[in-house]
């Protein structure tokens, strides 16, 4: 099936994995807001895939015979998502630097983005099966 195998569809999956790493990532924020020594930690995807998009891309196509062999050209390679901990900040005496508003914030935009993201899903699905229905 083209549909599933498609970049766009593997696009949008790894942007709901990414949803589901961060909005767990930011409840453990929330859950040691007064847990000393504590550093917020956070998911990209979304700028990591952008800087992607905007690389350089070859019209060259490398054909790819053994998995050891370097990638090049027209990249079709869904990146993963980044987790990574900000260490260099401090928000409180106890050397802590969760902000609940912020990571709230950050939530609601995460369920923005899920949301978004499995209705485009869900639109893929729905053509698929008017075209495989004949309707």
């Amino acid at each position: 099936m083209g549909l599933l195998n498609s970049i766009s569809f593997q696009r949008l999956q790894g942007g709901i994995e990414a949803a589901n790493q961060r909005q767990s990532v930011l409840a453990n924020n929330v859950a040691n807001v007064d847990t000393p020594n504590f550093k917020r930690s956070n998911v990209s995807f979304e700028s990591i895939l952008q800087q992607q998009e905007l690389g350089l891309q070859s019209d060259l196509n490398a054909r790819v015979t053994d998995r050891r062999h370097f990638q090049f050209g027209s990249n079709k390679i869904v990146p993963a998502s980044v987790y990574s901990t900000d260490q260099t900040t401090s928000m409180n005496n106890n050397n802590n630097n969760v902000d609940v508003d912020r990571e709230m914030a950050l939530s609601a935009e995460n369920q923005l983005r899920y949301n978004s993201y499995v209705g485009l899903m869900n639109s893929q699905f729905t053509m698929m099966r008017s075209v495989v229905e004949g309707r």
